[in-house]
């Protein structure tokens, strides 16, 4: 048998995409005879303007070795609990999508029936009074999820606010030291075999030429291998996602951190809020068809809670995905396998999803058909999964008039999202594929927040008096609040 290994592989652009990557290779690969190459130009600027995640992100931690307090140091984060939604059903609405679950530890789903059944006999008490994660958030505390199962410390979730410029710097730290070879310079040529079509080696601009058996694309939004070397195309999903623009802008740090992200519904499209250590990112993702890119620039910075640190600066983006992000010997990750708007913080997660269908499915050099149809189809439907969850946010809203929101409210939906608000609205059910990212609670929060109310619930919660059902609820809601106020500043956890 012929040793088909591969033995090089080559990353072009660095950034957020190329450096996670790079990281997980060098530390996936270590102790094998396999050269990790990352080929990127200073000249070449990234999107990144902050990055605010999900909890999914503790698994790429574990798969690197990251050690948490050093990270937060080095990349100016912060904790984050979930993300606040405000204006999405009017100028003085708000709801929250807490990470961890609603209810006791161990009930999952079936607790949001019995909140429903609880709901038709009389209780008026909020959502989030049922999220310990939504508690922490709104008094500003935190606290580590626990093991135990009994706890309810176990329904916990977090993620991590940080500056992606000082991610993208950090990771390169570690990727370096565990063995990747870092060239500076610009792509002027991709070699291709003419027989394959593979891609054999780019060319820089100083002439030098870096060979590879595999190619990982994280080029970012220009697709330079998947897009223009190899011509797979792009499936735009402008109809569903309207927004095709950007505004960023640092401000001044706050006095007291911010556990969440805000999200503020504006009049064509809806404005972020990340706080860091060292600064709090602003921005403003909007529709060019509803409002002129001035327009929503004088927007933002009248939004700002004080002057901007820097010029703002504009993103132009097209929503949608790539229809195969692995063809031949090439793998897209990042921004030039697809495009999401980061309503729920989604674009660290692909990322890393991109890097753990990668691992699971690593080649040989043959670069094998069966690998690459197995990847597309697994991260097609991820992608499609997040798009009809963004999708809602859009859709289900009232009390916004402007143009942009009246369009959202009105348009078709995907066979699939119309199904399952059907589910919902008729029993309460969440009908959801084993492999989603957002599960239950996250599919609750929104659903719930922006107003869609079951007229039923699963029978099985019915059994026992109405009254036993309520008094377990108060219970519980009185737990909640005791063990939040015991619980530390979150503030207090970034200084450890």
């Amino acid at each position: 048998m012929t040793n088909a290994h591969l033995r090089r592989i080559v990353i072009l652009g660095g950034g957020t995409a190329g450096w996670m990557t790079a990281a997980a290779l060098s530390r996936t690969l270590a102790g094998q005879e396999v050269s990790v190459t990352l080929v990127e130009s200073d000249a070449i600027g990234t999107i990144g303007v902050g990055e605010a995640t999900i909890p999914t992100i503790h698994w790429f931690n574990r798969v690197i070795g990251l050690d948490e307090a050093q990270f937060m140091a080095e990349t100016g984060a912060t904790v984050k609990l979930g993300i606040e939604f405000d204006g999405w059903n009017g100028a003085d609405s708000r709801y929250f999508h807490p990470f961890g679950t609603f209810g006791p530890p161990g009930d999952g789903a079936m607790f949001l029936h019995r909140l429903i059944r609880a709901r038709a006999d009389g209780d008026t008490a909020p959502t989030e009074a049922y999220s310990l994660t939504a508690q922490a958030a709104r008094a500003g505390r935190f606290a580590r999820p626990v093991a135990d199962r009994r706890s309810l410390l176990s329904t916990l979730g977090y993620a991590y606010h940080f500056d992606a410029g000082l991610y993208a710097r950090y990771l390169r730290g570690l990727a370096e030291r565990g063995g990747v070879v870092r060239h500076e310079g610009i792509v002027v040529d991709v070699v291709q075999n003419s027989a394959s079509g593979f891609v054999e080696a780019l060319r820089l601009e100083d002439g030098r030429r870096v060979e590879g058996e595999l190619f990982i694309d994280c080029s970012g939004l220009r697709g330079l291998l998947i897009g223009e070397t190899l011509g797979v195309g792009y499936d735009d999903w402008s109809h569903w996602l309207p927004c095709d623009r950007a505004w960023a802008a640092p401000s001044a740090p706050e006095a007291q951190t911010t556990p969440y992200t805000r999200a503020t519904a504006a009049e064509a499209g809806w404005r972020w809020r990340i706080p860091l250590q060292h600064r709090v990112g602003n921005g403003y993702v909007f529709s060019s068809r509803f409002q002129s890119e001035d327009a929503a620039r004088a927007s933002l910075l009248a939004a700002m809670e004080g002057p901007p640190l820097a010029a703002p600066r504009l993103i132009r983006f097209t929503p949608g995905m790539r229809r195969e992000p692995w063809r031949a010997n090439v793998i897209a990750i990042g921004l030039s396998s697809g495009f999401l708007e980061p309503l729920e913080s989604t674009s660290i997660h692909l990322i890393q999803s991109g890097i753990a269908k990668l691992l699971s499915l690593f080649p040989s050099r043959d670069c094998s058909p069966l690998l690459a149809r197995q990847f597309n189809r697994v991260f097609g439907q991820e992608m499609l999964d997040v798009r009809d969850f963004l999708i809602l946010h859009y859709h289900a809203t009232h009390g916004r008039g402007e143009p942009m929101w009246r369009e959202r409210q009105e348009m078709p939906l995907p066979d699939r999202l119309i199904e399952r608000i059907e589910h919902f609205e008729s029993s309460g059910r969440i009908v959801l594929g084993s492999d989603e990212l957002f599960r239950d609670a996250s599919w609750f929060a929104v659903l719930d927040g922006q107003g869609l109310r079951p007229r039923d619930y699963n029978p099985l919660v019915a059994a026992g008096p109405e009254t036993d059902n309520l008094r377990q609820l108060a219970a519980l809601r009185a737990e909640i609040t005791t063990t939040c106020a015991a619980m530390p500043s979150a503030g207090r956890d970034i200084a450890r």
